[in-house]
């Protein structure tokens, strides 16, 4: 009966929000409270969840996400993106400016959220393929694909922080095993893949851009690069540390027992690998050093924070919605009720992670939204130890990225900004975010001999 109410449920969150065209904050939210009732937690009972869903899943998670928006905004708005756009890709021809743009998306689509960077680096690709005399939809396939790998990989992007949060996984190592997973994702889903389109019909990118207001001096490439990527080298480093020390608090010294003082108790307090102290830093810097070498004040870098982060208002309540929904699967026992049927067919919990997040993302569209609900129902996976939960992370990212088809935006996105025709973009796009996905699935489930 539960999983029938959850199977009814998800067909109404689909029905809603396809069908009907209802913004997904407000479908989650009636889904959510609709499914709290037919599985008989009572009208306070799922309130109450639906509250607790809320607060749970906002938490620190809303910081990050604040930050992460305002660090791609300085990003960009100092012009650091431009530089390291014009560094990698310049006289680079033909095939090669494939694997310039790719790693262009990379190091943008770590700071920036995909939508901002998307729309940044679609001049960019329609330019780059004209120059090229390629087709648009390889050069997009080939820069596109680190846009997504980073969005379903990679913290401080939503699902992967949103993933991370739900089933307690250690950031630094998520982020790690994503880098790892990311690099031949993005290089066999990408240029690889793309040489595949050679052929494809060429196209014209079918919007006007205006380019963005940036300063007359622009910051150096490598200050560029070293604030775009800080978050991340404080993570890592952050976790190497933790790795190295070990978690150690007492050296023997004789015999006497010694602390080693403030450096340990540092690494096992967490700062090191927490994510808002990272984003934090790398905001300011980025303001100073960036705004310094741009000649844009930091009053006025700081005057735009709220520029930036307006767009992150919808973001929130959907990922609030569906934390909701994740807390009454949770509380009335779905979740569990749902992987134990699972475990009954003996799969990997890694494969089933990735099947339900895939099932969620094939219906529903949104990867985040898929991502967020899947991980409310393979909670009980990474609660039971049977898997690593930031490969469990991994997995489910991978899952709400595959096949992404009509119902998704990002698939009328890359079709509407490139040109391209419906089976065109089948093609191309849905092809891409599937290999990214099969091949985030596989590098789990061999990452999880050796973790």
């Amino acid at each position: 009966m539960p999983i029938l109410i959850t199977f009814i449920a998800v067909l109404a969150l689909l029905g809603l929000i396809i069908g009907l065209k209802w913004h997904p904050f407000i479908a989650l939210v009636l889904v959510a409270i609709g499914a709290g009732l037919a599985l008989g937690m009572g009208p306070e009972g799922t309130m109450t969840a639906v509250g607790n869903g809320v607060g749970g899943t906002l938490g620190g998670l809303a910081i990050i996400l604040g930050l992460g928006a305002v660090l791609g905004g300085v990003v960009a708005e100092t012009g650091a993106a431009k530089v390291i756009t014009d560094k990698l890709v310049a006289g680079r021809e033909g095939m090669s400016i494939l694997w310039g743009l790719c790693l262009v998306g990379f190091l943008i689509g770590i700071p920036l959220f995909y939508t901002v960077a998307f729309v940044m680096m679609a001049p960019i690709i329609i330019s780059a393929a004209e120059k090229a005399k390629l087709p648009l939809a390889m050069v997009a396939v080939a820069t596109v694909v680190s846009l997504s790998v980073t969005h379903g990989f990679l913290p401080p992007h939503p699902a992967p922080m949103l993933i991370s949060n739900t089933y307690g996984a250690d950031i630094g190592k998520v982020l790690m095993y994503g880098l790892i997973l990311g690099v031949p994702s993005v290089i066999l889903a990408g240029p690889l893949l793309a040489r595949t389109m050679r052929n494809m019909p060429h196209t014209k990118g079918a919007l006007t851009f205006k380019e963005t207001d940036l300063p007359d001096k622009l910051p150096s490439f490598g200050a560029a690069v070293f604030c775009a990527l800080l978050p991340v080298l404080l993570l890592a480093a952050g976790t190497l540390v933790q790795g190295l020390v070990g978690g150690a608090e007492e050296v023997e010294v004789g015999s006497e027992a010694i602390r080693q003082g403030f450096f340990t108790d540092l690494v096992q307090s967490g700062l090191l690998t927490d994510a808002t102290i990272a984003l934090l830093i790398g905001v300011l810097v980025a303001m100073f050093v960036l705004g310094g070498q741009s000649g844009t004040p930091v009053a006025k870098l700081m005057g735009r924070v709220g520029k930036q982060l307006a767009p992150m208002a919808a973001v929130l309540l959907i990922i609030a919605a569906g934390g909701a929904f994740k807390q009454v699967l949770v509380d009335s026992g779905t979740s569990d009720y749902i992987v134990q049927v699972l475990e009954g067919f003996n799969a990997n919990p890694i494969l089933i992670a990735w099947m339900i997040a895939a099932a969620l993302r094939v219906t529903l569209g949104s990867a985040t939204v898929a991502a967020i609900t899947a991980a409310g129902i393979a909670l009980p996976l990474a609660q039971s130890g049977a898997a690593s939960p930031e490969l469990l992370v991994l997995a489910t990212g991978a899952g709400s990225l595959t096949l992404s088809h009509v119902n998704d935006t990002g698939f009328w996105l890359f079709k509407e900004y490139f040109g391209l025709t419906v089976p065109q973009t089948l093609r191309s796009w849905t092809m891409m975010e599937t290999v990214v996905s099969l091949v985030g699935l596989f590098g789990c489930l061999g990452l999880s001999y050796v973790v």
